[in-house]
């Protein structure tokens, strides 16, 4: 992901908001066959105060991955959408993409198959725990023995990122009334391209740049 200064996310405490409220994230290796990519939930590490993500892959991921043998990529895409020209203003203008991403590249550590069983239970607790009647992982109708057989189809693994790039593209580059003209379409709801999410993201960043001023 190309940096920009003016668009860099370099903050720690934003970067865990944004990894914990985008765990859908896409894993990427350079094997010998080639470009490799899944897709897995992924959490922070509940011991840990850095970006540091646990998770898992079903087998044979593993192999295909060649989980814990080189670098991976794990790309975790915040909001997006798309920012029309005519939110603008009337002077001459093209669409743009808006968005907040970030980018953790390391080896993995594979986990021992408790330490998996650890993580897949936080996983569904965390998926779970909304849910009107939560079915967690190790009731009934789970029992031990299929709890455990499905944790041997899974490899899970801890991420500590040796390299982070994180971008926060929210146009920054405009005008407060024009942010504000975006940020009001975003969240109206009557056009197509309305996301409330990615509103809330821009209304944090231009916040900060505001209070910054001041």
């Amino acid at each position: 992901m190309r940096q920009n200064p003016s668009f860099t996310m370099t903050d720690a405490a934003e970067l865990r908001r944004v990894i914990d409220e985008n765990p859908w994230v896409t894993i990427v290796s350079d094997t010998e066959a080639g470009l490799v990519a899944s897709h897995y939930a992924v959490l922070l590490d509940p011991t840990r105060e850095d970006l540091t993500i646990v998770g898992h892959v079903g087998r044979p991921d593993d192999l295909i991955h060649g989980l814990g043998e080189a670098e991976i990529l794990v790309v975790v895409q915040g909001p997006h959408g798309y920012i029309s020209p005519g939110w603008y203003g009337d002077g001459p203008a093209v669409p743009t993409w808006n968005f907040v991403s970030v980018h953790l590249r390391g080896v993995p550590e594979i986990l021992s198959a408790e330490e998996n069983l650890a993580v897949l239970d936080r996983l569904v607790d965390r998926f779970e725990g909304s849910m009107p009647q939560p079915r967690r992982m190790w009731e009934a109708p789970n029992d031990d023995e299929f709890v455990r057989r499905l944790e041997k189809g899974t490899v899970g693994f801890r991420l500590t990122p040796t390299h982070v790039t994180a971008k926060r593209k929210l146009s920054q580059n405009r005008p407060d009334e024009v942010v504000d003209t975006i940020i009001d379409r975003l969240d109206a709801g009557d056009s197509p391209y309305a996301d409330p999410r990615l509103a809330d993201e821009m209304r944090r960043a231009h916040d900060a740049i505001r209070a910054a001023r001041s």
